[in-house]
């Protein structure tokens, strides 16, 4: 019984050692702000609204002198925003070549679904790159302690 209880003592002293760990790395990007938002409208006037907030964001953390991250994902009929014909491209440029903190990810199944019902292949902006699942990535990024603003 004594072997058991000792063994069980050092099971239990390794997890709260590995949990230290994984919190001491955590802990370099406490002073990086992590931002997720999302868009899955093919509103234009909510795609600018998006491209708004980055723009606002950035400014609101540089004049903190404070670094932040920026992540947009797309996926649904927000694909439009990321599209070769988005009604936003030109605004998608500038901000990519603004702003390298920001990222746009778009959703690997709705552009694999587009295309098979479209019957063509789905060119995006240069921009992009992709995500199996942009709803799972949300998920993730938010359990990584990312902030996900609803947009």
């Amino acid at each position: 019984m004594k072997f058991i209880n000792y063994l069980a003592t050092l099971v239990m002293a390794g997890l709260v050692l590995s949990s230290v760990a994984v919190q001491a790395h955590d802990d370099t990007d406490d002073d990086v702000h992590k931002i997720v938002l999302h868009m899955s409208d093919k509103n234009p006037k909510r795609m600018n609204l998006l491209l708004n907030n980055i723009s606002n964001i950035n400014k609101y953390y540089q004049n903190k002198g404070e670094e932040v991250m920026v992540e947009i994902v797309v996926y649904g009929h927000g694909l439009k925003m990321v599209s070769q014909d988005s009604p936003v491209k030109k605004r998608m440029k500038i901000v990519a070549d603004n702003y390298e903190n920001v990222t746009f990810k778009a959703c690997q199944s709705t552009v694999d679904a587009l295309a098979k019902q479209s019957g063509k292949k789905i060119e995006l902006l240069p921009q992009v790159s992709f995500v199996q699942s942009g709803l799972a990535h949300l998920v993730e990024l938010q359990e990584s302690g990312w902030v996900y603003i609803h947009h």
